[in-house]
């Protein structure tokens, strides 16, 4: 006798349907936009009931929030890999390989579908800008955690002032790769890399 196939877990399977909603979203904000996606688009792409999609999303604005959420907590992920392993090389290992963390950075990024048009609703709708601000920050806190071990005598303040000047120029110098034809994306990120890399040694000397 053939066993039946296991379903996933009802929890499991919710998930799944959720996710799938959020790459459907993804792929439709590129072909139509901000301003023309709708629920019952996306629900009709991923083969749901609007009535279904509702159960996970209250509207188009709360579906484009999780999108920036899912890909903002991508980001970070590329970020707590990085720190574990740069921050025990100090100021001038985390310094040294800045590249390597603009780079992977760009590639998680691009790998998310839509990923041009979610920054663009983070940056253009007010009710979700909230969430670029609130995820450049914490990238910021923790970027200051990696440094002030090893700079005892910065003013902490001070310290994560200029790395939130850091983190917006490189997730900025990354945005405008997606719409800047003229430039090399690898020589950008080299020398973006490079700016960051002399802000974070200019620190040592300060301390």
């Amino acid at each position: 006798m053939i066993a039946a196939a296991r379903l996933p877990p009802k929890q499991d399977r919710a998930r799944l349907t959720r996710d799938r909603l959020l790459d459907v979203a993804g792929e439709l904000l590129a072909e139509a936009g901000i301003e023309r996606i709708s629920t019952n688009m996306i629900a009709a792409r991923a083969g749901l009931t609007p009535p279904a999609l509702y159960r996970y999303f209250g509207d188009k604005y709360a579906l484009l929030e999780a999108l920036g959420r899912r890909l903002m907590e991508r980001q970070n992920a590329v970020l707590e890999r990085w720190i574990a392993r740069r921050a025990p090389g100090g100021i001038t290992g985390m310094a040294d390989h800045i590249d390597d963390l603009l780079t992977e950075n760009a590639a998680v990024t691009r790998a998310e579908p839509g990923a041009v048009w979610i920054l663009r609703a983070l940056h253009a709708s007010p009710q979700l800008v909230h969430i670029r601000l609130e995820s450049h920050r914490h990238v910021t806190d923790r970027l200051t955690d990696a440094c002030a071990p090893h700079l005892p005598g910065t003013d902490r303040k001070m310290l994560w002032s200029r790395l939130r000047l850091a983190v917006e120029l490189g997730f900025a110098a990354d945005e405008m790769l997606y719409e800047e034809d003229r430039v090399s994306a690898g020589a950008v990120l080299a020398e973006v890399a490079a700016m960051l890399r002399s802000a974070l040694l200019d620190l040592t000397e300060t301390a």
